[in-house]
C-alpha cells in the first residue's frame, strides 16, 4: 500500500499498530469490490457518467486514487467493467438442437434485464453514451458484440446443419431475437419480463414466422 491510498480498515491500538490481516480475500481484492460497488451505488443514486470522476469514487469506496490508477487507465475503463460485469457468464451452448441454443441465448438475455440494479444501470448508461463516443465504442466491443456473436454463431451452426435456410442473414436474425428484450429492458417499463416461456415463444415466432397461414388471393 503506497502513502496516497487510504487503509480500508481504521487503525487501532497504540499508535502504529494495525490490526493483523483478515483471513479470507487479499486486500487487493476487496479494495476492488469496493471500487466497483461504489460506482453502481453512485450511478444507482442517479449520478450520471458525466458526473462521476475518480475524486467521487475513490472517496466512495473508501480507497485513495491510487488504488483505482493502478487497476484501470481512466474512468471510462472502470465505468467499462463495471457495467460489463453485471452481466452473468453466457451459458454453455449444447443443447440437443440449435433451436434450445436460441432459446438458452435468449434467456440468458431475458434474466439480465430482470435484474433491478443491471437494468437502472443499463438503462442509465444507455441514455448517456451516445454523448462519449470513446465510452460507447468499448462498450459495444466488450459487451455488445460478443452477445451478438454468440447468437449469430448458434444461426450460423444451425444453417451449416441445414436446420435453417442457407440465405438466412444472421446479423438481423440476431436483431430480432435480442431486439424484444431490449425494448423491454430499457424502454417499456410495463412489458414484463419475468415470464420464463417468454424465450421460447420469441424464437419460435421468428423461425416458423409471424404468419399462421399465407394471406387468402383475393377473389377476381
Amino acid at each position: 500500500m503506497t502513502s496516497a491510498e487510504t487503509p480500508l480498515q481504521p487503525c487501532h491500538g497504540p499508535a502504529g499498530e494495525q490490526d493483523a490481516p483478515r483471513r479470507g480475500r487479499p486486500r487487493s481484492e476487496a479494495a476492488e469490490q469496493a471500487i466497483y460497488a461504489a460506482v453502481e451505488k453512485l450511478m444507482e443514486d442517479g449520478n450520471g457518467l458525466f458526473e462521476l470522476s475518480i475524486e467521487r469514487i475513490a472517496a466512495e469506496a473508501g480507497v485513495g486514487k491510487a488504488t483505482i490508477y493502478r487497476r484501470w487507465p481512466n474512468k471510462e475503463a472502470l465505468l467499462v467493467d463495471v457495467v460489463a460485469r453485471l452481466d452473468e457468464p453466457p451459458p454453455a451452448m449444447h443443447g440437443p438442437t440449435h433451436r434450445d441454443d436460441l432459446i438458452s441465448a435468449v434467456d440468458y438475455m431475458r434474466r439480465r434485464g430482470l435484474r433491478k440494479r443491471s437494468r437502472w444501470i443499463i438503462k442509465s448508461a444507455m441514455g448517456q453514451m451516445n454523448a462519449w463516443p470513446e465510452l460507447k465504442h468499448v462498450y459495444h466491443e466488450r459487451v455488445v458484440r460478443p452477445r451478438r456473436e454468440m447468437i449469430m454463431e448458434i444461426v450460423r451452426r444451425a444453417v451449416a446443419a441445414g436446420e435453417l435456410r442457407a440465405d438466412l442473414d444472421a446479423e438481423l436474425l440476431c436483431e430480432l431475437l435480442i431486439g424484444p428484450i431490449l425494448v423491454r429492458t430499457i424502454l417499456w417499463d410495463d412489458s414484463p419480463l419475468d415470464d420464463p416461456d417468454l424465450p421460447r415463444q420469441m424464437v419460435d415466432a421468428v423461425l416458423q414466422g409471424i404468419g399462421a397461414v399465407p394471406a387468402p388471393v383475393p377473389a377476381r
